[in-house]
């Protein structure tokens, strides 16, 4: 009777346990294939963010464009016996020309940055500064119609080293870093036909002229004083083409006038820069840059740059 009795239940037993077992058994597998569903979701989802990353990345590649041009210049001369005269120098320019432009939809930011700064070495009279300046120009533009724009200027001019008056004696220190430096910015209209051609007008430009405490009631700011402000009309415009296949010609121009102080003495700030290519590597630069500017200079200011140079070009587009 007691072996019945245990044989029975070891049966009930073994019954409730294997369909207990059945039940844990299909409870698993459902919980996998439930788990399996949502990774299986999970890495589509992650797939799809990685796809829309990357488009954003080769959007935000095309939305750029970007072009620099670095260029080492030099120019030598040395005399022996030379009966005209002459004195052995060396002279070298290093010139920086970088444009980083952005569009997306309606909107443009145009981006110019000019630098350049050189150094003579002539014979009994030591190390000179031939060139010094750094220049920065942005507009901010939306588009209103076609190819015109509303827009913001912002221009930074200034320079790296002090500069020397060398026809004084002793020379007469007329400059320093950042001293004088000119910042103008304000809203205007845009005039875009590509990055080779547009012109920017803005009516109501603010202009603080910056100098060191050495140069206070200097290049427009009132005695004793290291800030002066100015609000006129800016034009700035700027074209580059194609003279020959190797001949390259590039015009900057900025129009300032101050309705402040003297509205009828115009600011103008003209450079022109040729570029002929010989290589990839090497060509002849000539730059004419003249600058008219009563509060910096009671007469017209003109340089002129020309060398064989050394090129470093790049483009990303």
């Amino acid at each position: 009777m007691k072996k019945l009795l245990f044989l029975l239940c070891f049966i009930s037993f073994s019954a409730f346990s294997q369909g207990e077992y059945d039940s844990i058994r299909k409870t698993y597998i459902k919980k996998r294939k439930d788990l399996k569903v949502q990774l299986d979701s999970i890495k589509k989802q992650i797939d799809s963010i990685n796809k829309q990353i990357k488009i954003w990345k080769e959007e935000e590649a095309k939305a750029w464009s970007v072009e620099g041009r670095f260029t080492f210049l030099l120019n030598q001369s040395s005399y022996s016996n030379w009966v005209s005269g002459g004195e052995n120098a060396v002279a070298g320019n290093i010139l920086v020309n970088y444009d980083f432009n952005y569009k997306e939809g309606k909107w443009k930011w145009d981006n110019k940055i000019l630098s350049s700064y050189g150094l003579s070495y002539i014979n009994n009279q030591g190390f000179r500064k031939t060139d010094d300046r750094f220049e920065y120009n942005s507009v901010l533009a939306y588009n209103a119609s076609k190819q015109w724009y509303f827009s913001f200027l912002s221009n930074f001019i200034s320079q790296f080293s002090s500069g020397y008056d060398y026809s004084q004696d002793p020379e007469r220190l007329i400059s320093n870093t950042l001293s004088p430096a000119y910042w103008s910015f304000g809203p205007g209209m845009f005039w875009r036909k590509s990055d080779n051609y547009r012109i920017n007008i803005a009516p109501a430009t603010s202009r603080f002229t910056f100098v060191s405490q050495t140069f206070a009631g200097q290049y427009g700011t009132a005695p004793g004083e290291t800030v002066a402000y100015g609000l006129g009309f800016n034009l700035s415009g700027y074209i580059k083409f194609n003279i020959f296949n190797n001949v390259t010609m590039e015009n900057i121009i900025q129009i300032y006038s101050d309705y402040l102080d003297k509205p009828q003495n115009i600011d103008i700030n003209y450079q022109t820069n040729f570029l002929v290519t010989l290589n990839k590597g090497f060509s002849l630069n000539l730059t004419l840059h003249t600058i008219i500017d009563d509060k910096a200079a009671s007469t017209e200011q003109f340089r002129q740059l020309f060398g064989f140079g050394f090129n470093y070009t790049f483009h990303k587009i």
